[in-house]
């Protein structure tokens, strides 16, 4: 990178049955920067979470994937320091290996689930569904998670179509068909929906719609492949992003949607893109992590794993934490791109990494999800189900809540999702 990019980077991102055993249980988007100090330094007695992070993913009206626009997957609360299982609701059933869709905490209080049987419920905390719709008979379902706006949950399914649905009692609201299959999850802003859609061909396009009528507003072919990543929205920097089974990072302008920028990884990006402070954390199939100015798209730095990364970063204090085909969870200085740690655990890690104040979730190919410390990625928990871990974790204050495939090779055998608690 050139000095005067890499001096901006590191001034704004530096800164910034069940049996126990030790260590194991077997069984925003910003609308303003940080404010710099006349100095040109970022550490404003001002500053809050909000200015780094954006508004928080619920507000009361809204929430969504990723815990907002920038895919943060950043979750300001703290998990338990050991867990047991408190429930499992059978929810996904088919063998597909993508990743599956991933509890939300709506804003009613409930949590919502979408599954590859093409249904989606609310469930209460205690594990009693207070309804459930079945929105599609696509073969393969949904491994989307719903966003929620003024009172209606937005999911899409392998049949190409967009359901809006009342949180009250699940009665479907509109349907929109845009392409043939939809494995991401919608994106919603002031009123509009933005998803990533994906044609046979293989091609694919990012859709605009009318979150109240389902009408569609915008299309763009640029990707030339499917793409799977869940849409990210900078509004300081007015950028759209968007990942694609081509390779490529696609950049628009954002409120306007004008071609920007695109870079190349080298292979697949399917899983979603996380920013933080203007630099966009790429996960790609080519074994690497890459930091991409979010104005520009001129690469910053590149880590190299040892495997693909189908696994979405998350990011928050100057750090991305990524899981990798290669069975390590990484810890990246956003900064530089260099390692902070790195921890090894059962199996390839896809889905989606979380963090929460004082660790990272992650779940792996072998049935466990894994609670590791932000501090130096030791692992402090983990639990076992009976299929492979590859949803987001949802933590909660007092629990965590997460959803699994169906165990390979059975048929009768369903994944679950699981709410985890103290031990009482």
């Amino acid at each position: 990178m050139d000095e005067r990019t890499r001096r901006d980077v590191l001034r704004t991102a530096g800164t910034a049955g069940v049996a126990v055993s030790a260590g194991c249980l077997s069984f925003g988007d910003s609308t303003e920067s940080p404010a710099d100090g006349e100095d040109g330094s970022d550490d404003s007695p001002n500053e809050t979470d909000e200015d780094v992070f954006g508004p928080p993913a619920s507000n009361g009206l809204e929430t969504q994937f990723r815990q907002g626009l920038l895919n943060t997957g950043f979750i300001d609360t703290s998990i338990p320091e050991a867990v047991e299982v408190r429930w499992a609701l059978p929810t996904n059933h088919g063998d597909h290996t993508a990743s599956k869709g991933s509890p939300l905490l709506a804003p009613d209080g409930n949590i919502l689930i979408a599954d590859d049987t093409g249904r989606i419920r609310s469930i209460t905390a205690a594990g009693e569904v207070n309804w459930s719709t079945s929105f599609t008979d696509a073969q393969r379902g949904s491994h989307g998670t719903p966003a929620v706006a003024d009172g209606t949950a937005y999911i899409g399914d392998y049949g190409g179509v967009v359901t809006a649905l009342s949180l009250a009692d699940g009665e479907i609201e509109w349907q929109t068909k845009i392409s043939d299959a939809i494995g991401a999850s919608p994106t919603y802003h002031d009123g509009r929906l933005y998803v990533a859609a994906e044609f046979a061909t293989p091609s694919g396009s990012v859709v605009a719609l009318d979150a109240e009528s389902g009408d569609i507003e915008w299309t763009d072919d640029r990707p030339t492949d499917h793409p799977h990543s869940t849409v990210a929205i900078d509004l300081e920097r007015d950028r759209l992003l968007c990942g694609s089974n081509d390779g490529h990072c696609y950049a628009w302008s954002f409120p306007d949607l004008e071609r920007e920028w695109t870079y190349d990884t080298g292979d697949d990006v399917k899983a979603p893109i996380a920013v933080y402070r203007g630099v966009a954390v790429v996960p790609s199939w080519a074994e690497t992590v890459t930091g991409v100015d979010v104005v520009d798209g001129t690469r910053l730095w590149e880590f190299e794993t040892g495997g693909k990364v189908m696994c979405a970063p998350a990011v928050h204090d100057g750090t991305a934490y990524v899981g990798s085909h290669d069975g390590n969870v990484y810890a990246i200085d956003i900064a530089t791109g260099e390692e902070v740690w790195s921890t090894g655990v059962g199996d390839l890690v896809t889905g989606s990494a979380v963090a929460t104040r004082e660790h990272v979730l992650a779940g792996a190919y072998d049935a466990r999800l894994y609670a590791l410390s932000r501090e130096d990625g030791s692992i402090t928990w983990s639990v076992e189900g009976r299929g492979e871990a590859t949803s987001a974790a949802l933590a909660t204050g007092d629990a965590v809540y997460y959803a699994e495939r169906a165990p390979e090779d059975t048929d009768d055998q369903p994944g679950m999702c699981y709410k985890l608690v103290a031990p009482e």
